[in-house]
C-alpha cells in the first residue's frame, strides 16, 4: 500500500510557533498523532505540535515508516535538524535490516528494537555519504557533538542512540567502538511521582464500567507495568493461592504478585460480567486491550476525580510502592514485587515515603 504524504507547515498561535500537519482523513495516522500528544486544531483543520527540534525529530522518527513528510514554509537554518537528513541508499538500508534481524534473534523487546533501529538510522543518515565501514570513532564523537548536542536533544535520547550505535559496531561490523569516545550525559535523578491515598481511591472509584475499575484497580493493588496488566492471561491468576504470575515481564523474569481481597472480589465481578477468550483484559472485538484505551481510562478517571495532576498509569505503581513502604513493608519484599533488578532502584521510594520524611525532626523545634 503506497505511503500517505502529510504536508508540514509552520503556524503561530496565542504568541507559539506551532507545526501543522495536513493529510487526507487516515484513522491509522490520527491514532498515531494522539499518541504523540498532537491536538486537533479546529479553526485550522489540522494536527498541531508545539515547533522545538525535539518535535521534529519525534515526528520523523515516529511517522516516516508510515507516511511521507513533506516540509514547507521552514528556514533552513539548522542543516543538521533530522527532516533537513538525506534519505538512505538501498544498502545502507539493508544494514539497518540486518541489525533489526540480529535483535529480534537475541529476543530484545519490540519496542527496544523498534526504538534501537530508529535511533540507528538517524545516525546512518548523518553519515549518508559514507559506508558503515568507513565510519570511525571520531566521526562517532562529531555525531554526538554536532548532532544530538546541537540540537538540544535528551540525555534519554542520547543514551538510546548511543546503546545502538555499540549494538551495530559489534554485531554488524564485528568491530568495537572505544567506550570513551561515547560520552554519556549525567543521569538526572528525578523523584518518582506519588498520589496520597485519598487521591488514589477517588481514581479508582471514579469508573462506573466494572471493567475499567479493574483494570486501574489491578495496576495499583499489585504494582503493574501497563504491558503487564495488558499482557495478563486468564491462566496467570491464581483465585486459589490468590496470587498473579507475571511471566517474561521486564527483563524476560517471572514473578509472583500477591492478590488482595478486595481485588479478587473485583476481578470476580468483572470476569462475571466480561467473559473473555485469552487476555484477561480485552477489546471490545477480542484480542489484547490497546496501550490508547488503557490511557484512556486513566484520562477520564482522573477527571472525574477532579484531580489536577498529569497523572500517568505509572504513578499508579509509585504510589503502590511508596504506600507499601508507608505501612512498614520491608524494601527487599517491594523491589521482589516490584521486580527490580538492584535494590538502589526500589530505593529511591524512600525519598517519598510521607511517613519516613515525617519521622525526621526539624532542629529549628529545639531552638
Amino acid at each position: 500500500m503506497d505511503k500517505m504524504c502529510i504536508t508540514i507547515r509552520p503556524m503561530r498561535s496565542g504568541g507559539e510557533n506551532f507545526m501543522g500537519l495536513f493529510f487526507p482523513f487516515s484513522e491509522a495516522i490520527n491514532v498515531e498523532l494522539r499518541r504523540l500528544h498532537c491536538r486537533w486544531s479546529r479553526s485550522n483543520r489540522c494536527w498541531v505540535l508545539p515547533h522545538s527540534n525535539s518535535n521534529r525529530a519525534i515526528l520523523v522518527r515516529e511517522l516516516e515508516s508510515i507516511a511521507y513528510l513533506k516540509w514547507e514554509g521552514f528556514a533552513e537554518e539548522n542543516k543538521r535538524s533530522l527532516f533537513a537528513l538525506p534519505r538512505l541508499e538501498d544498502h545502507q538500508e539493508q544494514q539497518i535490516l540486518k541489525f533489526t534481524e540480529a535483535l529480534r534473534a537475541e529476543r530484545y523487546a519490540a519496542n527496544t528494537i523498534a526504538t534501537y533501529t530508529d535511533a540507528l538510522r538517524v545516525f546512518l543518515r548523518f553519515f549518508s555519504d559514507k559506508d558503515p565501514s568507513d565510519i570511525t570513532e571520531d566521526d562517532v564523537q562529531r555525531f554526538n557533538v554536532d548532532y544530538i548536542l546541537g540540537n538540544g536533544y535528551s540525555a534519554s535520547y542520547q543514551n538510546q542512540v548511543i546503546n545502538a550505535i555499540k549494538l551495530f559496531f559489534v554485531r554488524i561490523e564485528k568491530r568495537r567502538i572505544d567506550p570513551e569516545i561515547l560520552l554519556r550525559p549525567r543521569r538526572a535523578k528525578p523523584l518518582p511521582n506519588v498520589l496520597s491515598k485519598e487521591e488514589v481511591k477517588r481514581i479508582l472509584s471514579a469508573p462506573v464500567n466494572i471493567k475499567h475499575r479493574a483494570m486501574l484497580s489491578l495496576i495499583y493493588s499489585c504494582g503493574l507495568r501497563r504491558s503487564e496488566l495488558l499482557h495478563l492471561k486468564k491462566s496467570d491468576i491464581d483465585f486459589n493461592r490468590m496470587l498473579i504470575r507475571l511471566r517474561f515481564a521486564k527483563g524476560k523474569k517471572d514473578r509472583l504478585v500477591p492478590l488482595s481481597e478486595k481485588i479478587i472480589r473485583i476481578l470476580n465481578d468483572y470476569s462475571t460480567a466480561y467473559p473473555t477468550e485469552k487476555y484477561l483484559f480485552e477489546g471490545q472485538k477480542g484480542g489484547q486491550y490497546s496501550e490508547e484505551s488503557l490511557a484512556k481510562v486513566l484520562k477520564m478517571a482522573v477527571k472525574k476525580a477532579e484531580i489536577n495532576k498529569p497523572v500517568s498509569l505509572h504513578w499508579l505503581r509509585h504510589s503502590y510502592a511508596t504506600h507499601l513502604l508507608d505501612n512498614g513493608t520491608d524494601l527487599r519484599y517491594i523491589q521482589e514485587l516490584l521486580g527490580h533488578n538492584s535494590s538502589k532502584t526500589t530505593e529511591i521510594y524512600t525519598h517519598v515515603s510521607v511517613k519516613s520524611i515525617q519521622k525526621i525532626r526539624s532542629p529549628f523545634d529545639d531552638l
